[in-house]
């Protein structure tokens, strides 16, 4: 995952500004602001319960660290030896292999909802097929190594299994999908007719180059290993604080009757409300999963709790409108189709299981 992609996306605008000497030093963070406001609130509104809101999130925070570690590691790895760039392999050879090999990379693929628009771009321009440009492009946002864990750390090992099995199960459907439609002769020419050049992650499409995999032993990639882990470090640090204490809030002032009467239950209509608030209410890939856990224990079916996280990462308002501005409105019609009705079958069969 770049390290710059949390600026734009996340509202980052830490760092000084020392070329404008009339302007602010140094702006602080909206995620910090707003956790600072949080607590302040609290303890305005609830004094006596500020202690335990607090200390809620932070207990959870320190169980989910090790699992922050691992992502960390593994996002500096991943930038650190190029690794992201052999993910073009996935749109070489025959269509169908394409498809698998696109939505196996998808889940393996270090890109957010919207950071993958640019290499979506590059790819289409490039000629590759849609039906495996859309596998990679539904499976990518949803799940990578570090989400992995950052979902098994917060809501168990089976919950984040069920979500890979479910992204890369989306994401293959919607390929071959696609390619059927296609070959029907529908979405001939999916690019608009000036694609998006960049992401609101701040991304730019892959560079032409091999992975270095002995990243150690050289300066530059050191240094880019550091410099991503810490980064990252410090942005799943801001996210996870975050949304503890939103679960944290959630558990002493939501009434858990209220989580159970409109996500609760087994049957169709809570999974299709979480699919369906999914996106406007999504935080992103990392921190969602601590706010679905909170959700759960107010009543929230694992089924409903994983179409939120699969229709949210998938279809989340910065990514759409990304989406609308680089396919044609019938292509992406499709992208959405696929997320939400893949949301809504995936949570239904997790409760049925």
């Amino acid at each position: 995952m770049s390290d710059l992609i949390h600026n734009h996306e996340t509202g980052d605008t830490t760092g000084g500004d020392h070329k404008h000497g009339n302007k602010t030093l140094f702006k602080i963070d909206r995620v910090w602001l707003a956790i600072i406001a949080v607590v302040v609130a609290v303890f305005v509104l609830d004094t006596a319960n500020t202690y335990d809101v607090v200390s809620t999130a932070a207990r959870a925070l320190l169980t989910t660290l090790p699992f922050i570690l691992f992502a960390v590691l593994a996002i500096g790895w991943l930038k650190a030896t190029g690794a992201e760039t052999v993910l073009s392999k996935a749109f070489e050879g025959k269509e169908t292999r394409m498809i698998v090999l696109a939505a196996f990379a998808g889940g393996l693929s270090p890109f957010c909802s919207c950071e993958v628009i640019p290499f979506i771009a590059a790819m289409l321009a490039a000629g590759a097929p849609l039906s495996a440009v859309m596998a990679f492009w539904l499976a990518s946002p949803l799940m990578d190594p570090a989400i992995f864990a950052i979902t098994a750390g917060a809501l168990g090992s089976d919950m984040a299994l069920a979500k890979a099995v479910s992204a890369i199960s989306i994401a293959l459907i919607a390929g071959f999908a696609m390619m059927a439609l296609m070959r029907g002769g529908a979405f001939a020419d999916p690019l608009r007719s000036a694609p998006a050049k960049a992401s609101c992650c701040g991304s730019t499409a892959p560079k032409e180059e091999k992975p270095y995999w002995r990243f150690w032993q050289v300066a530059a990639r050191r240094a880019l290993f550091s410099d991503a882990a810490l980064s990252n470090l410090f942005f799943l640090f801001k996210w996870m604080t975050f949304a503890y204490l939103l679960e944290a809030l959630m558990l002493r002032y939501v009434p858990a009757e209220l989580i159970a009467g409109l996500v609760g239950g087994e049957g169709l209509l809570p999974v299709v409300t979480a699919a369906l608030v999914g996106a406007p209410a999504y935080l992103n890939g990392y921190a969602a999963p601590a706010l679905v856990a909170g959700l759960i224990e107010q009543g929230m079916s694992n089924g409903a709790g994983l179409a939120f996280m699969i229709a949210g990462g998938a279809t989340c308002i910065p990514a759409a409108v990304a989406v609308w501005a680089l396919v044609k409105p019938q292509v992406f019609a499709a992208y959405i189709g696929f997320s939400f009705f893949g949301a809504v079958g995936a949570g239904l069969v997790l409760n049925a299981l």
